[in-house]
Parts: C-alpha cells; sequence; structure tokens
C-alpha cells in the first residue's frame, strides 16, 4: 500500500474526495525530487464545511463516556504499531528525515497517543464555598468546542498528533491543516489512522491547502473557538492577530535560537555530543535546535576542535540509508536561503571552521565562529546544518548573550556541577533548558512552549486540559436568596 496514492485526497465528514480548488498541491520527496502525489486544493467552500461537519459531530462525542472514548485511542496506538515500517518510509520520502528521526518522531507519537488515552479521564470538576448561606458553587470542566490544528513540515506526523490527540480526548472535534510541503505525514494519515480506530466521522477533518487558496478562512471562520499553530514565530503573530480579532484562543508553538552553555567544568566529550545532536538532527529543521554554542574561553580550543572533528564524522545523503546522518531539507527555497545565509556571514568577516556547500536540496554542515556581537546571524532561527560557536568569559556573559535574542524556547547548560547550573538555567528566559543534556526533548506531561517570540501557551500533561478545555460556573441556591429590592 502507498500512502501517496491512497491519502490524497481531503478527508471531510467522514468521506476522502478532492478539494474543488482549480490547481493543485504537489508533494514531492525532497531528496531525489520524485512526485509523490499531486492534491487538488480545498477551497474556502470545502473549510467551511470541515468546520461545519466538526460543530455537527462535537457535542455527542463530548457527551461521551471518556472510558469509551479512551479506546479509539488505543486502537490508534496499536494502528501505528503495526504499520510503522510503512509510516517510517512515508517520513523518510516526504520530508527527508532520516531513519534516526523518523524513529525518534514515531516514538513520541506513540507516547502522546499513550498519553492521551489517560487525559480523556483526567478532566475534574470541583465545589468552592461561598459566602452566601445554602449556595453551591460548581466548577464543571468542558470541551472548547471546535479546535483548528495547523502544523508544520518538519515534525509533521507528532505534531499532528500532538495536539489533535489531547484535543479529540477531551471531548472536541478538530480541524487539521497540515503543511502543503508534507501534506500526507501531517494530514491524511493521521485521518487514516483515526478513521481505521473508529473516530466517529467528522470529529477529525482535514483540509490540504493554502493561504494562497483560503486566506485567513480556517483563522476566521466563526466555529472554532480555539487554533493550535506550530510554525515561525511571523506566520504566529499573524495567528494571534486573528484570533484575538474574533476572541479565539491561540496555542502558539513557535521558532527557538537555543544556546548550549558549555562551562569550563563541563565533560567536553559529552558536551561535544550533545552539540552535536542538538545542532545538526533532522539537518537543524528544528525549533529547539542549538544554534549557538557557547563555550567557556578556558576549553573554547579543546571544545571546539573535537566538535569540528565530530561535525566532518557527519553523513550526508540519501534519507533512506541507515547510515545517514543528514539528509536534505525540505525544499529548494530553504536549501538555498540557508547556503546564503552561511556565505554572506564569512563575508561579513566570520570564520568558517567548516563551509559546507549544497548539491540540490542536500546542503553539508557548516561551523561558524569569530562572529561579531552584532551579528544578525545570531538573532535569528536558522533552519539547517549550521553551528556558531561563541566563546564567552564566566557565568554572567555567558547568560547575557543566551538571553541575547527575541527567542526563548529551550536550552542547555553542560557543568560538573549540577547546582551551578540550575542556578544559570534559572536566569536564562526560556520556557525550557536542560542541564548536562541536548536541546532537543518533548515529554508527554511536562510543559512545553516557549517565552518571548517562541509562543505563548503550553502543551502536554495538564496544559493540554488548559488548552482544550474552558470552565463553567454553575451555582446552585438551597433554600431562597434574599434580594435588595
Amino acid at each position: 500500500m502507498s500512502f501517496f496514492t491512497e491519502l490524497a485526497h481531503q478527508y471531510i465528514d467522514g468521506e476522502w474526495r478532492p478539494g474543488s480548488g482549480s490547481w493543485d498541491i504537489i508533494d514531492f520527496n525532497p531528496y531525489d525530487g520524485e512526485k509523490l502525489a499531486s492534491i487538488p486544493v480545498a477551497t474556502a467552500a470545502e473549510v467551511d464545511q470541515a468546520y461545519r461537519a466538526a460543530e455537527r459531530a462535537q457535542q455527542p462525542w463530548a457527551d461521551t463516556n471518556p472510558y469509551a472514548r479512551r479506546l479509539v485511542f488505543e486502537r490508534a496506538l496499536r494502528i501505528i504499531e503495526d504499520r510503522e515500517q510503512e509510516i517510517t518510509e512515508t517520513i523518510i520520502a516526504e520530508l527527508g528525515g532520516t531513519h534516526l528521526k523518523a524513529a525518534f518522531e514515531l516514538h513520541l507519537a506513540k507516547e502522546f497517543l499513550r498519553e492521551a488515552v489517560q487525559l480523556s479521564l483526567r478532566p475534574e470538576g470541583r465545589i468552592l464555598p461561598s459566602p452566601v448561606d445554602g449556595k453551591e458553587n460548581r466548577v464543571y470542566r468542558l470541551p472548547v468546542g471546535v479546535v483548528g490544528v495547523i502544523s508544520p513540515f518538519n515534525f509533521p506526523f507528532l505534531l499532528s498528533i500532538k495536539s489533535v490527540a489531547p484535543a479529540l480526548a477531551l471531548g472536541n472535534a478538530v480541524v487539521l491543516k497540515p503543511h502543503q510541503n508534507t501534506p500526507i505525514c501531517g494530514g491524511s494519515l493521521v485521518a487514516k489512522v483515526f478513521e481505521d480506530a473508529g473516530l466517529p466521522a467528522g470529529l477529525l477533518n482535514v483540509v490540504i491547502t493554502d493561504i494562497a487558496e483560503i486566506g485567513d478562512a480556517l483563522l476566521e471562520h466563526p466555529v472554532p473557538k480555539a487554533i493550535s499553530f506550530t510554525g515561525s514565530d511571523k506566520v504566529g503573530r499573524h495567528v494571534a492577530t486573528v484570533c484575538a480579532a474574533s476572541f479565539k484562543r491561540a496555542i502558539l508553538e513557535l521558532g527557538g535560537n537555543s544556546a548550549l552553555i558549555v562551562l569550563e567544568d563541563a565533560d567536553i566529550d559529552y558536551a561535544v555530543d550533545a552539540a552535536v545532536f542538538s545542532r545538526y538532527v533532522h539537518q537543524g529543521q528544528v525549533c529547539m535546535a542549538a544554534n549557538r554554542v557557547l563555550v567557556d574561553r578556558a576549553v573554547e580550543k579543546e571544545f571546539t576542535e573535537k566538535f569540528v572533528a565530530k561535525v566532518r564524522t557527519l553523513k550526508v545523503g540519501d534519507p533512506a540509508d541507515p547510515a545517514t546522518h543528514i539528509g536534505p531539507l525540505i525544499n529548494s527555497t530553504q536549501a538555498e536561503a540557508v547556503t546564503a545565509l552561511v556565505d554572506q556571514t564569512v563575508e561579513a568577516g566570520a570564520t568558517a571552521l567548516l563551509h559546507g556547500g549544497s548539491e540540490g536540496n542536500l546542503v553539508q554542515p557548516s561551523v561558524l565562529t569569530g562572529l561579531a556581537a552584532d551579528s544578525p546571524v545570531l538573532q535569528q532561527e536558522i533552519f539547517g546544518p549550521v553551528a556558531l560557536i561563541v566563546p564567552f568569559d564566566g557565568e554572567d556573559e555567558a547568560v547575557r548573550i543566551a538571553n541575547d535574542t527575541p527567542y526563548g524556547l529551550s536550552g542547555a547548560v553542560h557543568t560538573g556541577d549540577i547546582e551551578r547550573g540550575v542556578r544559570i538555567a534559572q536566569r536564562i528566559n526560556t520556557g525550557m533548558i536542560h542541564i548536562n543534556d541536548g536541546t532537543v526533548h518533548d515529554e508527554p506531561i511536562v510543559p512545553f512552549g516557549g517565552e518571548k517570540h517562541s509562543g505563548s501557551g503550553r502543551l502536554n500533561g495538564e496544559s493540554m486540559i488548559e488548552a482544550f478545555t474552558t470552565q463553567k460556573w454553575i451555582s446552585v441556591q438551597y433554600g431562597r436568596s434574599r434580594f435588595p429590592f
């Protein structure tokens, strides 16, 4: 079975059908340029149909016993386990993910489905006291209703499931729009898993489209009460603005410019391993990637030599080869942008310890140092295999440099003194940070999210309940109230 043949459709109200737009989204393999699928684009009319189907299906689903709802997620988990090889091949083909990356994505997708099973039973009501005699205050936790989910291209299967599964588990219905570069992994494959798991029609709808066709129809539609968006801060700002205008809740998981800090007492060999993985996993196309590697001058020479030596061992090439570490970037636009950024930074005075060239969408790793403090590259998210090594003198300078960015998503501190690392971590303005580890982590029950331009709101664990439910106060007056007139 080829998912690219079977699933190249819209999925609306339980039906697989073509979009009615006048043009097609073409799904390409970013490594060899093979055309994988051609999907007629969904129009604003189909976005409306998807939201209306979700609206009709949502209340009966919310009224379903949560013990019955959770069975869907148990079955979805088994389906992914049974089809793991096919899904792995699809991830490799559609987004150029290596075997290692596909295994990482599928592992986390299964973990989030296991959490969704439990999440179905998690919401709790409360009874609160009242200053009024004979009054009982009941606080109910209810689904928000319909949720719009917009997922990115880098971890499309995982990051769609990460919002879709909890929203459904908590009694909502969902309309999902995957990134146009990953319509199968991020969209219709997710729908197929839940369809086969027995999710009732209308609860999950997938529209494969582009803003060139629908504009802001997905955001402005009156049905959804919350939008979960994962992507760039530029688009996230627009999503937030549109949602605010219509009083929708916006959960925004945006970009990062993480710093991995290596103190003078760190285990250098271990820090090198953590930094290389944190920078180059999935070609650097990870919001939590360690864009900046900050190294104390006392160990800069040793660290840099070992870091560059390890990066030289990374194999760049066909992601279908299990030995490949770095596959292609998602498209030619991204590959050209990353290559140009490296060239411009070197021309501006940076030293290239490795200056990676490109062939098609394959971009060789680069390692840059000697950057001016005001270098623009230090302020931006680089979605590609480029590491920036920045020396510092002492903890205070390390913290200042780490915080000198509009982003605040993840980070790491390497030190021989755990509590010293924690103290430094507390001074860095990020939503997440890790002591003696990499910067790229996600777990189902910890709050995931960023500060500053890296987003607003949190996902995972209890944060999912906050994101996808609302509270309702119902008071009960036993006896008679007294009114002043």
